[in-house]
Formats: C-alpha cells, sequence, structure tokens
C-alpha cells in the first residue's frame, strides 16, 4: 500500500490561520501539524487541537513575529523593532549571495524555540524542522540543535530529491503548476498520488488556514490557505484517498 504524509505548517501564526489548520485535522484529513513555538497565537493553537490524535512538529521559524530570546542577543536575525527580519530581506539577499544569520544567534535561538515547544506541549516533537528561509546557516543550526537533543530532523529537499527521516526515504512533493495548484490544491494530491514512489514515503505540505488581519499584513500567503483548508476538509478528497488504498501516515510511523 502507498503511504502519503500529509502536513500541515504554520499552527501559531495567526488566529485566522489557527481555525482554517484546526478544522484540516478535526474535520481533514491532516495528521501532522508545524508548530510555531515563537508566535503568540500558538497557545490558541494548540488550545484547539486538544485530545486529537496528531503528531505535533516544531516548525522554527525566523522570518515572522518576535523571537523567543532578546532581540539584543540576536541582532543578525532581527529588525530594528526587535521582530525577525522578514522573509523579503531573506530573498534579497539571498540574490547577492548574502548569508546574514550568525550561526551562533540562530543556534540560540532555535535553542529557545525547543524549549517553548516542550514547555507549552509538554512532548518532545514529533519531527524538527525549519519555516523555508534563504539562509544555510539557518539550517546548519536546525542540525546543531537536532543532534544536541537527538530530535527527529527533517532536511529539506531543494530538487525534489529524497531525504532520510529516520530509517524511511520521504519524497517532498513539488506542484508542477503552482497557478494550476494554488485555484485547485486537489490537483496536487492527484499527481502526488499517480507518482507516488514504492521506496518511501511521499510527503505533501500544505498551509491550511483563515485570513484575518494579522495574515493580510504579514504575509503574501493568503487565498492559497483557504483553498487549502477547504480542499483538506472535503469528505469526497478523503473518500478519493481510501479508493485509492492510500494509508495516511504522520512522522511518528516513519522508523
Amino acid at each position: 500500500m502507498k503511504k502519503l504524509l500529509i502536513r500541515a505548517d504554520d499552527l501559531g501564526y495567526s488566529e485566522g490561520v489557527n481555525y482554517g489548520l484546526a478544522n484540516s485535522v478535526i474535520n481533514g484529513i491532516v495528521r501532522s501539524v508545524g508548530v510555531m513555538p515563537n508566535m503568540p497565537a500558538v497557545v490558541q493553537g494548540l488550545h484547539l487541537l486538544e485530545n486529537q490524535n496528531v503528531c505535533l512538529g516544531q516548525h522554527t521559524n525566523i522570518c515572522v513575529g518576535r523571537p523567543i530570546t532578546d532581540p539584543k542577543h540576536i541582532p543578525s536575525l532581527c529588525q530594528d523593532n526587535g521582530e525577525f527580519q522578514t522573509s523579503k530581506a531573506y530573498r534579497e539577499a539571498a540574490k547577492e549571495g548574502i548569508d546574514f544569520v550568525i550561526l551562533d544567534e540562530v543556534v540560540l535561538e532555535i535553542e529557545a524555540q525547543y524549549q517553548r515547544f516542550c514547555e507549552l506541549t509538554g512532548r518532545e516533537p514529533g519531527y524538527f524542522e525549519g519555516h523555508a528561509v534563504a539562509s544555510s546557516n539557518f539550517f546548519k543550526g536546525l542540525e546543531i540543535v537536532a543532534q544536541r537533543h537527538n530530535l527527529p530532523y527533517l532536511a529539506m529537499s531543494v530538487d525534489g530529491s529524497p531525504v532520510m527521516f529516520r530509517n524511511t526515504r520521504v519524497y517532498s512533493y513539488i506542484p508542477k503548476d503552482f497557478s494550476a495548484y494554488e485555484s485547485d490544491p486537489f490537483i496536487g494530491i492527484k499527481d502526488a498520488v499517480e507518482n507516488a514512489h514504492e521506496d518511501g514515503c511521499d510527503m505533501m505540505v500544505f498551509h491550511p488556514g483563515y485570513i484575518d488581519a494579522y495574515l493580510l499584513r504579514t504575509s503574501s500567503m493568503t487565498t492559497p490557505r483557504v483553498m487549502e483548508a477547504e480542499m483538506l476538509c472535503c469528505p469526497s478528497v478523503h473518500q478519493w484517498l481510501e479508493d485509492k488504498e492510500i494509508k495516511l501516515v504522520t512522522y511518528d510511523d516513519l522508523i
């Protein structure tokens, strides 16, 4: 039986995102959720998922909101107002071949978010990874903290090649046509299933959520979140996966 891991990122980003994401778990097919430990709305988001059978991972974030670490100790990561550098700042620096993240500083913040995750959830993360930004030092820092605490680190694949998670080869799905996918994200699930790999597990990462003012102010990803939330909760999608004999798994199932 082919395996498909469906993950939702950004729990804690905002209350609107939390509601859409939680609905995708409670009434949908999401079984793994990435938690942003630094965000103020994370407590509300975790409350919405109480008593749900879900694998919670640390979705380490260094590009939205305020850090847990005092900004004066991690100046390379922060703007003058004490908030993290934006995704746009990372992209623009990368175009010039610059990684402004200082490794020792980002390790401090990753560690602080790990400790906060454990405090909030009462458990170790079921998987450990990072919100995508253009910084190799960020991903080096994730590896350092993961090794320090023996955490199940999920490396990022930028070209679709598989990565090893524990002893399982994980294939990350990348849409072939993003505009078509954004208008109908079920296209992605059908494509992933039709091209599923027999020698590992296929993984799809979604960002379901509902729109609120904070999301509008801070993110360019808005409407696609709503479309994904609707699709992930659609009974016909769940039935389609059952008809195709697809086994939905979480990171806890990967050994």
